[in-house]
């Protein structure tokens, strides 16, 4: 599983303190919420811009960086997906070359060769 970002560690911690506030305050934490949505979406917005003048360089960056966060497999992980692999190979090919056998005298008596 991916690592979350600082966004969404962020919205979570939000989350938690609204959830932990007694509810008369519904008014603040509404203009609060705003005001959050406000800044996030002039982050957002600000960040694309930089992003699309970055060009190649930050394409390459941020490539790099949304590798990090992937779940590779290990050794084990890889010999067995890779055993699995092969042995389906190997029964899809035996039943292709049973039914070729099967069908060869029924497609030549048809092609009548």
């Amino acid at each position: 599983m991916a690592r979350q970002t600082r966004s969404q560690r962020r919205a979570r911690r939000e989350a938690q303190a609204q959830s932990a506030q007694p509810a008369g305050g519904a008014v603040e934490r509404a203009r609060r919420q705003q005001q959050l949505r406000t800044q996030q979406q002039a982050k957002s917005q600000a960040g694309a811009q930089q992003r699309r003048e970055r060009g190649a360089r930050g394409f390459i960056s941020e490539s790099w960086a949304e590798l990090r966060k992937v779940d590779w497999p290990g050794q084990a992980q890889v010999i067995q997906a890779t055993v699995v692999v092969l042995i389906a190979c190997a029964v899809v090919g035996v039943f292709l070359y049973l039914a070729d056998l099967a069908w060869k005298p029924t497609v030549q008596w048809i092609i009548g060769s």
